[in-house]
C-alpha cells in the first residue's frame, strides 16, 4: 500500500524538474496525468484513505500551481490593458488633429493598432499562463494561409481598400461617379466603398472595382464647370440664342464671374444647332440641382424669345410614285383638303 506521503511525492516536481514545470502548463498537465494514474492504482487496490490524501493532496497542489500563474497572468493583462487604453486615446487624439489623414486612414490606423496590441497582450498572457507561444503562433499561421486561400475575394478587397485609402482618389463627402452611378461617398472601410446616390439610397461597391474602374471626381478641384446642352432651329442665329442665355447665370451666387460663363456650338447635329451653357460653379455638390434648375431656365428663355427648339422629324419627297397612280393618295383635292369618296 502506498502512503499519502508518497502518493503526493510522486505529484511534486523533482529538484531538477522544478524550473521546467514552473515554466509551462504543459508540464502541470504532465503531473496531472501522473496523479490520475496514481488515483486509479489506489481506487483498483481499494486504498480509500490513500486515494482520499491523494486527491486532496494533489487538487490543492494544481490548484496552487494555476492559481499562482493565473494571478501572474491577470496582473500582467490589467498592466498591459491599461498601457494599450492609454497609446490608443492618445494615438486617436494625434490622428484627429491632424489635417492630412482622411478619416478612412484613421479609421485603419487605429484598427491596425488595436488588433496589434490585442494580439501582444494575448502572446505574453499566454506565455504567463505557460503556453508554447511559438507553436501556437505556428499553428496559427498555417491556419491563416488556409483561411486566407478560402476568403482570396476578402483580402483583394482589404488590399484595394488600404490602396484606396492611401492614394486618396476619393475622399469621404467627394461627389464621385462610377460604372454610371452618381453621387457622394459616404463611408470607405477596408472591404467596400458606400456611395450615397441622388434618390438618397446608399450603394455599395467592392474596393476592388473602385481601383479598377474608371472613377470621376466631381469635388477634386473644388471648383466644377457645368454644361447645360441645348439646341436650336437650323433657321435661327447662334448669336441671337447667345444673347439670349447667356444673362441667366448673372446675379446667381452660387455661380462664380471668373471665369465668366459662356455659351458656344458644340455641333451640328442632323435637325438642330448644338449649343451649350456653361459656368463654373463654388460648390460641386449642387451640381444636379443647378442642372435642372438651368435646364428649364434655358428653355423657357428661348421660348420667350421666340427662337425654335427643334425636335427629330423626317421629310419624304416622292419624285416617282406610278405604282400609287389610282389608288386615294394621290386622288385630286378640292382646295386645301383631301378629295373624300
Amino acid at each position: 500500500m502506498v502512503s499519502p506521503q508518497s502518493a503526493v511525492q510522486q505529484l511534486r516536481p523533482s529538484q531538477d524538474t522544478t524550473s521546467a514545470a514552473a515554466n509551462g502548463v504543459n508540464q502541470a498537465v504532465g503531473q496531472f496525468s501522473n496523479a490520475f494514474s496514481e488515483a486509479l492504482r489506489l481506487f483498483l487496490d481499494g486504498n480509500w484513505n490513500g486515494l482520499y490524501e491523494h486527491l486532496t493532496s494533489s487538487a490543492l497542489y494544481l490548484f496552487g500551481l494555476f492559481t499562482e500563474r493565473g494571478l501572474q497572468s491577470l496582473a500582467a493583462f490589467l498592466l498591459l490593458f491599461v498601457l494599450y487604453r492609454l497609446l490608443y486615446m492618445t494615438l486617436e487624439r494625434t490622428l484627429d488633429r491632424s489635417e492630412s489623414i482622411e478619416p478612412g486612414l484613421q479609421s485603419l490606423l487605429l484598427k491596425t493598432f488595436r488588433v496589434l496590441s490585442f494580439f501582444f497582450i494575448g502572446t505574453v498572457v499566454l506565455d504567463q499562463l505557460g503556453v508554447n507561444v511559438a507553436v501556437l503562433i505556428g499553428g496559427l499561421g498555417i491556419a491563416g494561409i488556409v483561411a486566407g486561400f478560402a476568403a482570396r475575394d476578402s483580402l483583394e478587397n482589404f488590399i484595394a481598400g488600404v490602396t484606396v485609402l492611401v492614394d486618396k482618389p476619393f475622399r469621404v463627402g467627394d461627389y464621385i461617379e462610377i460604372d454610371d452611378q452618381y453621387g457622394q461617398v459616404d463611408e470607405i472601410t477596408l472591404r467596400s466603398t458606400r456611395l450615397r446616390t441622388v434618390r438618397n439610397r446608399i450603394m455599395v461597391l467592392p474596393n476592388t472595382q473602385m481601383i479598377t474602374q474608371r472613377v470621376m471626381n466631381h469635388t477634386k478641384r473644388n471648383v466644377l464647370r457645368v454644361d447645360i446642352s441645348f439646341g436650336i432651329a437650323y433657321k435661327e442665329y447662334p448669336e441671337e440664342a447667345r444673347k439670349v442665355v447667356l444673362p441667366l447665370p448673372e446675379d446667381d451666387d452660387r455661380i462664380l464671374s471668373e471665369p465668366s460663363p459662356t455659351v458656344v456650338v458644340t455641333g451640328m447635329s442632323d435637325s438642330s444647332v448644338d449649343m451649350a451653357l456653361r459656368f463654373y460653379l463654388r460648390e460641386p455638390g449642387q451640381e444636379v440641382p443647378v442642372r435642372w434648375e438651368y435646364t428649364e431656365k434655358v428653355r423657357e428663355a428661348l421660348r420667350e424669345a421666340e427662337i425654335e427648339i427643334p425636335f427629330p422629324h423626317r421629310q419624304l419627297f416622292l419624285d416617282e410614285a406610278k405604282a400609287l397612280e389610282g389608288t386615294k393618295l394621290l386622288a385630286p383635292t378640292n382646295g386645301d383638303h383631301p378629295a373624300t369618296n
